[in-house]
């Protein structure tokens, strides 16, 4: 049985990891992506306590926790204005797809590394050409005696810069033209005909975004992750956990606009009272704290249903944790920008930026359309049109 009341370690874990995301906060992230770095001492500290590997199997160094509490830690970093986006990454992804899939070896090698942030994982999966339609991946891979070579292209691939290694999903050669059988394979970043380029992005961010070429990368046979022929199975081990930690993304950035624009109400006065006492202003700031709500217990549910090892039923929530969330923080956001006025756009409010943050809660890692498509077909049993 599982409840969607946070438990009393779960509310203390959100506490201490608020307390650390406003010892840092938004002046600290703000000055970080303007001298070009990463965030590496949030990363380092966050790591120190535990907060990165609270996923990950305790004896390879986690907290032996799940998503549940790695999406508390990424949600609370953001609603202090310091979110962590490889977080989604290189613990919930790659750590988990290791945790479930890797060979003994690999989980020796990979996973302490990420628990105490001493190693950064990458994930690459999007493609220039096959956008939402995972089927149209062209990345390869061929057997070349006990090898593997890899042939392909990634973009929007978050971290390269910062990661040790990044795990690519590619497709077995004479899986080209059937049906998808994606194979997850650990390419160091120092690999031999693995190249980056960055993409210019008007989003500002710490994390930058790479365009990836593989040019016949020769990989040793260990760096598979998992069985060539498991499909899907393995792919979605790490999607699913992708698609809760951004739900929490999404509402820790909606969290820290609601909370700005709330100080702002309370304070701004024109004529006799706080902006804040007028419905006109109040109604929408109330109106996003309960959509952002909404999406959390959908985000708690997918969690915990996936730690639970329901994969089917973990789907279909996280799909709609990541739909409701989306849309949530781009309301909540656009309602605090409104609820400053002309202070909303400026840089000593810190919430203009958000404006295209926000966004990205809408657009990846899946589309809100390619979200809905999921529901139509997969819950509600309506044809496809493609």
């Amino acid at each position: 049985m599982t409840t969607l009341i946070e438990s009393e370690e779960h509310q203390a874990l959100r506490k201490a990891v608020s307390a650390l995301g406003k010892r840092y906060g938004r002046d600290y992230l703000t000055r970080v992506i303007a001298e070009g770095r990463y965030p590496t001492e949030l990363w380092q500290e966050a790591a120190k306590l535990g907060y990165l590997g609270v996923n990950l199997p305790e004896e390879y160094g986690g907290g032996g926790g799940g998503i549940a509490e790695l999406s508390i830690v990424l949600e609370e970093l953001g609603a202090s204005g310091a979110p962590l986006l490889m977080l989604v990454v290189s613990p919930a992804i790659c750590g988990t797809v290791i945790s479930r899939f890797g060979t003994e070896d690999q989980k020796r090698t990979w996973l302490p590394g990420l628990a105490d942030g001493t190693k950064l994982m990458a994930f690459g999966i999007t493609e220039p050409d096959a956008g939402s339609n995972s089927h149209r991946i062209t990345t390869t891979a061929r057997r070349d005696g006990d090898d593997w070579l890899l042939t392909g292209r990634k973009v929007f691939i978050s971290g390269v810069d910062h990661a040790d290694a990044v795990l690519i999903v590619g497709r077995t050669e004479d899986a080209r033209t059937g049906r998808l059988k994606p194979c997850l394979f650990i390419v160091p970043r120092d690999a031999e005909g693995f190249s980056r380029n960055p993409i210019d992005m008007e989003l500002s961010a710490a994390e930058k975004q790479w365009e990836l070429v593989l040019d016949d990368v020769r990989l040793p046979a260990d760096a598979l992750v998992g069985d060539e022929d498991a499909g899907l199975l393995q792919l979605f081990a790490g999607l699913n956990p992708e698609r809760v930690m951004t739900a929490a993304f999404a509402i820790g950035m909606g969290r820290y606009a609601v909370g700005k624009a709330l100080e702002y109400a309370r304070e701004r006065t024109v004529w006799k009272t706080p902006i804040g006492a007028h419905q006109a202003i109040a109604h929408p700031l109330a109106q996003a704290h309960i959509d952002l709500e909404l999406a959390r217990l959908m985000m708690q549910k997918a969690a915990l249903l996936y730690d639970a090892g329901d994969d089917i039923g973990a789907g279909e929530a996280a799909n709609m944790a990541k739909y409701a969330a989306g849309e949530a923080c781009v309301r909540a956001v656009d309602q605090a920008v409104h609820t400053l006025g002309g202070n909303g756009l400026t840089r000593e409010f810190g919430l203009a930026s958000l404006i295209i943050g926000a966004r990205v809660a809408r657009i990846a890692p899946v589309s809100r359309e390619m979200i809905l498509n999921y529901i139509s077909h997969q819950t509600l049993g309506l044809p496809k049109s493609y």
